[in-house]
């Protein structure tokens, strides 16, 4: 018998604590199987939280905290359903590299991989039969730049400093967006 305990956040923003007890299920079999008294299961009944975007959707960011594989497929499942009712359309999970457990459980529930960053990694899902319109990963960045001419054939510059020098550049820039370009 093994002992396990794990912090949920649920949609209705109060955190609680849950005890699981895993056991095995027979004599013969050797993976475990969860058992939670009633109580607990009331508990799992309820959803991830998450922010509806502004397409139908819902992001959930997972905090950084553990949390009970076993507790979070029944979760996600229940998220799922009352997702699906809702009529929400895509899903995004961001799950921080410190929930790796939890990668296998949302993949098996239909998400796939969206994105990777260094400290955590985002899956999607689109739940209507209709045609996935979730966008795709950036994958280009998008600068700019200008340049004025005056009537003597003179283009205005500006002076950057490096390691090498001062040297002369057309304005321009790039702009750090979360959003796409339209």
């Amino acid at each position: 018998m093994v002992d396990c305990l794990s912090e949920c956040k649920f949609k209705n923003t109060f955190r609680i604590s849950l005890n699981v007890r895993s056991m095995s299920a027979s004599a013969s079999s050797s993976s475990p199987s969860p058992v939670l008294p009633d109580k607990q299961l009331q508990q799992v009944d309820n959803v991830l939280s998450g922010i509806e975007d502004e397409h139908g959707g819902v992001i959930v960011e997972m905090s950084k905290e553990p949390m009970d594989p076993v507790i979070f497929t029944s979760l996600l499942k229940a998220s799922m359903l009352h997702w699906k009712q809702q009529g929400k359309r895509g899903i995004w999970i961001k799950l921080p590299i410190e929930l790796v457990s939890l990668i296998e459980p949302v993949v098996k529930e239909g998400f796939s991989y969206h994105h990777a960053e260094p400290k955590h990694l985002m899956l999607v899902h689109w739940i209507p039969e209709t045609t996935n319109t979730l966008p795709a990963n950036a994958s280009h960045r998008v600068g700019i730049g200008a340049f004025v001419m005056t009537e003597k054939g003179e283009v205005l510059v500006w002076w950057q400093g490096g390691r090498v020098g001062k040297f002369p550049r057309i304005p321009g820039g790039m702009e750090v967006s979360l959003t796409g370009v339209v």
